[in-house]
Formats: structure tokens, sequence, C-alpha cells
């Protein structure tokens, strides 16, 4: 005979989801610190949300909460079951997107846009790795800087766009995707070329290489120099380029000076093309966003986003 599997009172618990709605009511109230504004989440009862409390507390035979007149905290046990609740809803969270991959034939068109630092150096591996696990998504992308990747987004050119920089645009949502690193370079070959600069207002006296009116990486600079009081203006500028590789190559036979992504130089670093020159109390980092029109994604824009979230971050050291 086959075996007969005899589930205890609190198995059942956990399978028949009474155990689970605690747990939801439970993080509600651990994340907001506030029974009152955790019912109002829930839309249920002030009195419910402190009933669901107290059996959670007399499941466990500990305190989850240490109630101070109207403030409320919680204790060492009700930390460790934070602790495992986000790790249970983070499970649930997977167990749905599996279960929609198996059950959905992912397929169709999905038009993305990445500016020019993004689209060279970034995602090359991550589109690879998506088209790998739905290879009948079929995927467009179009390249430009940050500036004509937003304007390509609000004219429903593309669906998503992956970008650098400070814009922000009102009709857009941005989400943080990964953080990048800009440096100050020059040709390894530079004899005159100083291993520190000692402070950011010695940039004005270099032969400088920048990137276009547009582009995401020059407005990050010029906004990483406006607490110095450096503008454009006061920059030696030699030339102004459209895109990364260009400068790249421009350096290559020049003793000028440029910032670049450390995400586009790394090979040149280890390679000793370049080398890097520290500007002591000047830190240029930003992050690259994901962004969306401001509304529900469709499906494979979704499923684009959920895959690069998972994605182990790019180390720009």
């Amino acid at each position: 005979m086959p075996a007969v599997l005899v589930l205890n009172k609190r198995e059942n618990e956990y399978i028949h989801g009474m155990f689970d709605f605690r747990l939801q009511v439970f993080y509600t109230v651990a994340k907001r610190l506030n029974f009152t504004k955790a019912a109002n989440a829930l839309f249920i009862t002030q009195p419910a949300v402190t009933k669901h409390i107290q059996e959670l507390e007399q499941h466990f035979q500990l305190k989850l909460f240490e109630r101070t007149g109207n403030q409320i905290q919680l204790t060492a046990a009700g930390e460790v079951l934070l602790q495992h609740t986000e790790q249970l809803l983070a499970l649930y969270r997977n167990m749905e997107e599996e279960m929609n991959d198996l059950a959905n034939r992912h397929q169709g068109l999905l038009k993305l846009g990445a500016s020019s630092t993004v689209a060279q150096y970034v995602i090359p591996p991550l589109l690879a790795g998506f088209h790998k696990k739905y290879p009948n998504i079929e995927i467009a992308l179009h390249n430009g800087n940050t500036e004509q990747i937003e304007q390509a987004l609000t004219n429903k050119e593309i669906d998503l766009g992956i970008i650098e920089g400070h814009s922000k645009n009102k009709l857009i949502k941005y989400t943080s995707f990964l953080d990048d690193e800009i440096v100050l370079i020059t040709n390894a070959q530079n004899a005159t070329a100083k291993k520190i600069i000692s402070k950011p207002e010695e940039l004005k006296q270099l032969p400088l290489l920048l990137r276009e009116h547009g582009s995401g990486t020059l407005e990050v600079i010029l906004h990483a120099l406006q607490p110095f009081n450096i503008k454009l203006s006061h920059l030696n500028v030699e030339m102004q380029l459209g895109s990364t590789e260009s400068i790249k190559t421009y350096l290559m036979h020049s003793n000028c000076y440029a910032f670049i992504s450390v995400h586009a130089i790394q090979s040149e670093l280890q390679n000793n093309v370049f080398k890097r020159v520290e500007v002591k109390f000047l830190e240029i980092k930003r992050p690259f966003y994901l962004i969306h029109l401001h509304g529900q994604p469709n499906n494979s824009t979704n499923l684009f986003m959920r895959f690069a979230s998972k994605q182990q971050p790019i180390s720009g050291k």
C-alpha cells in the first residue's frame, strides 16, 4: 500500500493559507510600525489586525512587538520573523513568475532603447541571457544618447529605455538599474600626466575630450563639477565627440584627457592602453536607469525588467 501522508495541525495551517495571511498582516505592521496604517493598507479593521498579531504571538509563544503608548517597535523575535517573512515573500514571487513562465509562451517584439555607454558596454551580456531564456521574443535595439532615448520613449517608438544621467521627464518612470563610475583617463604613454590631480580646479588646464550636448555622460560630469563652480565654458575642451569609441580612439593618438565610464575601458586599463588619473575631492558616480512611460508596461517590458533586476551587477571596479 502507498504511504499515507499525515499532516499535523501546524502543517495544515500553512497549507490552507490561514498562517500566510497572518504573516501578511505581521509584515504590513512591521513595515509601518502602526496598526491603523496597516489596517488601512490591508482593508481590514484595526481590531482584526490586533487579533492576527496576537494569534501569531500565541503560535510562537513569543512577543513580536513592544508597545509603548501609541508607538510600537519590533522585538528581537519580531526582527527574526520579519527576515523570514521577507524571504518567504521573495520565494512566493519567484514561484509565481516561474509558473507563469511555464504557463505562457512568451513571444512578440520588444523595442528597447539604450544610451550609448549602456548599449555598447553594459547590456549585450544581458540581451544574450534574455534571448537564451525567451527565444521567441524578438528584440529591436535603438541606440542614441540619453536625450534621444527619452524622446523615442515619449514618442512611443520604443517600449523600454536604459539610460544614464540626471535627466527627469514627468512622463517617464525611472527605476535604478546599475551603478556606474566615470573616471578621468589619458593615454598610458602620456609622460606629462600626473597620477593624482590635487584639486578639481586643475582640470581647467587640461586638454579635454567630452561627449556631445545631450549626452548623459556630459550631463553627469557637468553636474559633478557644479559644487566647484566649474562650468563647461571654463574647461579647455579640445573636441566634443559623438561616441565613447571615438573618444577612446582619439585618446590613443593624443595626450588629451577624458572622463569615461569604467564599463567602457576595463580592457584598455588592464592592457595598459590608458591610465587612470585620480582627481582629489571629485567622485563621479551615477545610476543607469530603466525607463518606461507611466502606467502599466506591456508583458514583454515587464518580463525584461524582472529579468534585468535579477542579474548580478556588473562591477565597475
